[in-house]
């Protein structure tokens, strides 16, 4: 008996597809029976499996625990909840090998998909690429696993809680937070914290949804976080935080209604840890603005830049021992007092502790950042077949030119009047642009450069690809 998944599904950092068209119940009982093969080989044998608020969820959760048993892993169902929620689930009971989040992520209603750990470490890339080659030949292990049900909620609110150990009780109990679920995984974890949290905290949308019949769950987009700056303007309040659709990304307001982007987040973040932790390291994507490397160093860490994307952020936290990590998409990865995974809800805990601790709102923490000038993630259309081919040729002729690149992830080129980036994503057939300037002059020369670059390959930045 084989398995042949469709040729979409099986992704750089995940499996994703559409329901009822490229992903099913039998993808999912290939999913646990590979899984389960691959850890009993390595040593391991309990899975905890959870899944988040999508209407095709609890039928992908059952197959894939099916597959898992019959391939010999025993689960631990720690049912819906947010990514993080099973992220712990895993890293913090000593009985459990691997875990594995059912999830659409940020992608419309009809998408599902999966998020592994093996063994403490992400499950991505060549691990994912097997799963397809095992089910393919058929090769699965048998075996008869056992199946029980916990209840770890509580236990990671209370973990989550700790990120406030420490800080003066009358700090704290001043704050006004506003907070929007957007009808996602988070929202009764959410509910559940913001009850035991300090302060007033005024809750949007916590009612699980897998329609998303307020906004898009995707706090990336400005026009998803409107709500949320309504809520800030009426009510006053402090700051706001946003999540996407299973809590693993966090979008943020200030006291203004401004946005706080995901490199600036990671700037106050970076400031109160390097507080508590001088000279560490502190990593961040290809994207993110210069001005967060830069006050990385001013605090006297050590900034890193590297690949954008979860799974390699991750691994790339472990190799270094960084206590702190974080990428433009909102992930943000606190290893400081925490287990190295994205996750939303503590980030939230963290921004309320980084206000408390550095004794300045997030209003005034946000003013005081320079003000750069820089585009949207510009995302369009390349073949498959083409786009790593593109992002090398642009190297070759840019390697010669005596230009400042960096090679880390596509190429960033950094001028006198600030950054550019051509990268190809790893997950779709397209192609990522981003500059970065503190004048519009300067951010129209760096466009032109992004441009010049993708005519002499023969191709142009074509109308905007969605995620």
């Amino acid at each position: 008996m084989s398995h042949r998944f469709h040729s979409t599904v099986l992704r750089e950092y995940d499996i994703r597809g559409i329901i009822g068209e490229t992903l099913g119940a039998e993808d999912a009982r290939a999913i646990g029976r590979g899984f389960a093969t691959l850890l009993r080989e390595a040593g391991g044998r309990k899975v905890a499996v959870g899944y988040d608020g999508r209407t095709s969820s609890p039928m992908l959760e059952e197959a894939l625990v099916e597959g898992l048993t019959s391939s010999g892993c025993d689960v631990v169902r720690i049912g819906m909840g947010p990514t993080p929620m099973l992220y712990y689930a895993e890293a913090s009971a000593e009985d459990v090998d691997g875990g594995i989040q059912i999830t659409g992520s940020h992608n419309p209603p009809n998408y599902n998909g999966f998020k592994m750990v093996f063994q403490g470490r992400p499950f991505f890339g060549p691990d994912i690429q097997l799963l397809g080659k095992i089910a393919d030949e058929g090769v699965w292990l048998d075996g008869e696993g056992s199946v029980e049900t916990r209840e770890v909620m509580d236990a990671y609110i209370d973990r989550m809680l700790q990120g406030l150990a420490g800080i003066d009780p009358a700090a704290l109990a001043s704050l006004r937070v506003g907070w929007d679920a957007g009808n996602g995984a988070a929202g009764p974890a959410l509910e559940a914290l913001a009850a035991r949290l300090p302060g007033e905290h005024h809750l949007l949308y916590t009612e699980v949804d897998g329609t998303f019949p307020n906004h898009h769950p995707d706090p990336t987009m400005p026009e998803n976080l409107a709500d949320l700056q309504a809520l800030v303007a009426d009510k006053q309040l402090d700051f706001g935080i946003a999540f996407d659709g299973d809590g693993d990304r966090i979008g943020a307001v200030d006291g203004q209604g401004r946005v706080i982007w995901g490199d600036q987040l990671l700037m106050i973040y970076a400031e109160d840890l390097l507080r508590q932790v001088p000279g560490a390291m502190i990593i961040a994507d290809v994207k993110a603005s210069r001005a967060l490397f830069q006050r990385v160093a001013e605090c006297g860490g050590k900034p890193l830049m590297w690949k954008t994307g979860h799974s390699l952020i991750k691994s790339k936290m472990k190799e270094t021992g960084a206590p702190l990590a974080g990428e433009m998409s909102g992930h943000i990865f606190f290893a400081h007092d925490y287990y190295g995974f994205d996750d939303a809800l503590y980030a939230g805990v963290r921004l309320i502790a980084a206000s408390a601790r550095l004794g300045k709102s997030v209003t005034e923490l946000r003013s005081a950042m320079p003000a750069m000038i820089n585009t949207p993630e510009l995302r369009f259309q390349v073949d498959e077949s083409r786009k790593f081919g593109a992002i090398e040729e642009v190297k070759q002729r840019l390697s010669g030119s005596g230009a400042e690149v960096d090679a880390t992830d596509g190429v960033r080129v950094s001028t006198d009047d600030g950054w550019w980036l051509l990268r190809a994503s790893n997950t779709q057939d397209v192609l990522v642009a981003r500059a970065e300037s503190d004048s519009e002059e300067g951010l129209a020369r760096l466009v032109a450069q992004i441009d010049e670059q993708l005519e002499l390959s023969g191709l142009e930045r074509g109308p905007q690809a969605g995620h």
